[in-house]
């Protein structure tokens, strides 16, 4: 889970989301701003929608690979997620910058939940509304607590930073930020919520791994060959728009520490520099 590359709506469209945003904010109150939230994101986002169709399509192009979820880098992307929930932050619903395409493994567990740091705390408050009992109305709902967002957001953070693949086993995340930290903390919540370490997810990895060398490999023999620039671009960018670019990242963070990766990235040190390109469009 890397940070998404920085891209921007067309102005008629984000112009557009800005008009929806008004009418959910129209409302005075908490409770009714999150019921048209819910109506209105449902009634615009739609196959029909040239707009959706238009955030779609940029979303599309900020993902690995085919159209690979933000998340788990792994399943088909097919859901707008909220990455902040629209159930808890209505005035949020139709910001472009609460945006990613996420897919329904990932996005399904994780639905409403969210958690903040309160004040000072390093310990993560979830944040949910009361459940509307059978047979009662629907209760009186309140802004969640105010506090700073425990969930990685991969939009603005790279949980590169804080979360380290293991390439030479379980290929499953593991929290290295420093422990007792809100950084730790966010980590191993973000982990847990999203379930990044669930099965197949590990076994994908290490496919990504090997497809990943392979074409490194590629690279460093077409080169040694005497390919031309060219050539050797287009090996560069087929390589850095496989999925799970996670992979990737940490096989130049700790490529000195296996042994059949240092070899390559002797040969090619340039590699050390490439980062991972947004995916192809699907």
């Amino acid at each position: 889970m890397i940070q998404l590359p920085r891209l921007r709506l067309d102005t008629k469209v984000a112009k557009t989301l800005d008009e929806y945003q008004a009418e959910v904010l129209a409302h005075r109150s908490y409770t009714a701003r999150v019921a048209e939230a819910r109506r209105l994101f449902s009634r615009y986002n739609t196959k029909k929608s040239a707009t959706f169709t238009s955030v779609k399509a940029v979303l599309t192009k900020m993902c690995s690979g085919a159209r690979r979820c933000s998340y788990c880098e792994d399943s088909v992307a097919d859901e707008v997620e909220h990455i902040w929930p629209k159930d808890l932050y209505p005035e949020r619903v139709f910001a472009w910058k609460n945006y990613c395409y996420a897919c329904g493994p990932c996005n399904g567990p994780k639905n409403n939940q969210f958690a903040v740091f309160v004040g000072a705390s390093r310990s993560p408050t979830p944040l949910a509304h009361p459940k509307r009992k059978k047979g009662q109305p629907a209760p009186r709902l309140k802004k969640p607590a105010a506090g700073k967002p425990v969930l990685f957001d991969p939009r603005e953070d790279d949980a590169t930073r804080w979360l380290t693949l293991d390439i030479l086993n379980t290929f499953h995340f593991v929290v290295t930020a420093k422990s007792g930290t809100r950084d730790a903390a966010r980590a191993k919540y973000t982990l847990e919520v999203l379930g990044l370490n669930r099965s197949p997810l590990p076994t994908a990895r290490a496919q990504a791994f090997d497809g990943y060398r392979a074409r490194l490999r590629e690279y460093c023999e077409e080169k040694r060959a005497g390919a031309p620039t060219a050539r050797l671009v287009l090996l560069r960018d087929a390589l850095l728009r496989v999925s799970h670019p996670s992979v990737w990242v940490e096989m130049k963070r700790r490529h000195e520490k296996v042994p059949a990766l240092k070899p390559l990235f002797a040969e090619a040190p340039e590699a050390l520099s490439w980062e991972p390109l947004p995916g192809a469009a699907g």
